[in-house]
C-alpha cells in the first residue's frame, strides 16, 4: 500500500517468519505511529526493501531461503539500501554470534525474548542517529503539525493547546488520516481498553479538540460520520 503523502511516520519492514512474533511487533510499532510492512522469508527482505524503501529493517536472523545475516549483507552491498538502518533479531545469544552480526552490517542486536518496549526504543533511537527527520517525532496532515518529541501542535503556524487526552486523541487521527473510528476504538486506543468511560466522553474530548484547532474562518478537520464516528478528513471528503 502506497504511504500517505500527508503522514511523515517512518516505514519499518520486519523480516519474520514467526506469525505471532509479526503479529506482536506490528502492533507495537503501530501504536507508536510507525507504518509496518512484512516479508516473511530473505528473498522477499530483499525484494521489499528495494521496492519500498523503508526507513529501518528488523530482520531476525533464521529466516528461511536466504538467511538474515546474507540478507544484512546484500542490503550493504546495494547503493540504495547500504544506508538503512538495520536491527538484527535472534535467538542467538553467543557474543561470537553479535560479532558476527554487526560485522555482517547490523548496526544493533536485539536477542528474543525481547521487551517491545525496549525494542521501539532502540528503532526510535537508531533513526534519530541515522536520520534525524524520519524520527517518528513529528505527524502532519493539511496544514496541521504535530511534534512528538516537543509535545506541541501548530496550525498555519500558530500554536495549538491541548489537553493530555485531546493530544493523545488527535495524535491517534493524525497517523490514521481519512480512517473513520468508533468511539469504543477511541476509547481503546486513547484511554485504554481495561479502563472503563462513557462512549459519550469521545464526544465531549472531540468537541474540544475542535475547538482548540479549528480557528475561526479555519475548515473543520474532524469529520463526524453519523452513527459511526469520528476521521480527521480534509472539508468536502463527506463531512456531517
Amino acid at each position: 500500500m502506497p504511504a500517505d503523502p500527508e503522514v511523515t511516520s517512518p516505514l519499518v519492514l520486519v523480516v519474520e517468519d514467526e506469525g505471532a512474533l509479526v503479529t506482536l511487533l506490528r502492533y507495537n510499532l503501530e501504536r507508536e505511529g510507525f507504518r509496518v510492512a512484512e516479508a516473511r522469508d530473505g528473498e522477499e527482505a530483499l525484494l521489499q526493501a528495494a521496492e519500498l524503501k523503508p526507513d529501518l529493517i528488523l530482520l531476525d536472523w533464521m529466516v528461511p531461503h536466504v538467511s538474515g545475516l546474507e540478507v544484512c549483507r546484500r542490503l550493504r552491498r546495494r547503493p540504495d539500501t547500504r544506508g538503512t538502518p538495520i536491527i538484527m533479531l535472534t535467538a542467538r545469544a553467543e557474543e561470537s554470534d553479535k560479532i558476527r552480526g554487526l560485522d555482517g552490517g547490523a548496526d544493533d542486536y536485539v536477542t528474543k525474548p525481547f521487551s517491545p518496549t525496549e525494542l521501539v526504543s532502540r528503532v526510535r533511537a537508531l533513526l534519530r542517529r541515522s536520520r534525524p527527520s524520519m524520527a517518528g517525532e513529528r505527524l502532519e496532515f493539511a496544514d496541521l503539525v504535530m511534534d512528538l518529541a516537543a509535545h506541541r501542535v501548530r496550525r498555519d503556524g500558530r500554536d495549538i493547546h491541548l489537553g493530555p487526552t485531546e493530544f493523545r486523541l488527535l495524535r491517534h487521527l493524525l497517523e490514521h488520516p481519512g480512517r473513520v473510528f468508533s468511539r469504543e476504538q477511541l476509547l481503546n486506543a486513547v484511554w485504554g481498553s481495561e479502563v472503563y468511560v462513557e462512549p459519550r466522553t469521545v464526544d465531549v474530548h472531540i468537541r474540544r479538540l475542535r475547538l482548540a484547532i479549528n480557528a475561526e474562518g479555519e475548515a473543520d478537520l474532524v469529520r463526524t460520520v453519523r452513527s459511526a464516528g469520528y476521521a480527521l478528513d480534509r472539508p468536502g471528503n463527506g463531512h456531517g
